[in-house]
């Protein structure tokens, strides 16, 4: 039988323990309540998005005006419920060592589709929509393939120093991806007087293991068969 000096005893030890399993449990409920907040407000903020540029850009030249065609891809880099709308795209094209009057006035003219054509052995494009905004969320990355144009205007050799630019609806601040792109003399022969006439389409990228000895301009973007 438990005799009389040890009931205060076993008494204190039940206390305590009430008291530390009632403290780790109002310690669990706030912790799980924090998480609970936390995981909240990281849905409702505005998500965070990213662009990348491709390995490849496409250059053309059809009558007076050039054509410019790039396919980032631009995704969400942390959860959230929100979607970003990207309302608009600019491409900004500047000759190295030339006059802002000489620089092209590209505007984003539609976004285009790229197909097989078994006739010609070449990579073709048609229309696939307009130039209207689009939703970027974490669940739905996208890859729209920008057709810009500039109107009487010609492509010269030299180095060029682009970016490409989304407007971000909200007043928030654009996403911009700069890049360099290197165009030869013979690059421009090919885009004016393109064999077989009917392949006037020219491959520029920044990925060719032959590109690596340029040193600073190792990444440039250069016509694939320079």
């Amino acid at each position: 039988m438990e005799d009389a000096a040890q009931r205060p005893a076993r008494s204190l030890r039940r206390q305590q323990f009430e008291a530390v399993h009632k403290w780790s449990s109002t310690a669990a409920a706030v912790v799980a309540l924090a998480i609970s907040l936390y995981n909240f407000a990281a849905l409702q903020r505005q998500p965070e998005i990213d662009m990348a540029l491709p390995h490849l850009f496409r250059l053309e030249k059809l009558g007076n005006d050039v054509r410019f065609y790039v396919q980032p891809t631009v995704s969400a880099r942390v959860k959230s419920e929100n979607v970003e709308v990207i309302r608009d795209a600019r491409l900004r094209l500047a000759l190295t060592g030339g006059s802002s009057a000489d620089a092209p006035v590209f505007y984003w003219r539609e976004s285009v589709t790229w197909y097989f054509n078994p006739d010609t052995g070449t990579v073709d494009n048609h229309w696939g929509s307009d130039p209207a905004p689009f939703i970027v969320s974490q669940d739905q990355a996208q890859q729209p393939s920008f057709a810009f144009r500039a109107g009487h205007w010609m492509y010269r050799a030299g180095r060029y120093e682009g970016s490409l630019e989304l407007l971000r609806s909200g007043n928030r601040a654009p996403l911009t991806k700069k890049f360099c792109l290197v165009i030869s003399d013979a690059a421009v022969h090919e885009l004016e007087n393109p064999q077989p006439p009917e392949q006037t389409i020219r491959f520029f990228r920044n990925d060719l293991p032959k590109f690596a000895s340029y040193g600073s301009s190792a990444d440039c973007y250069r016509r694939d068969t320079d």
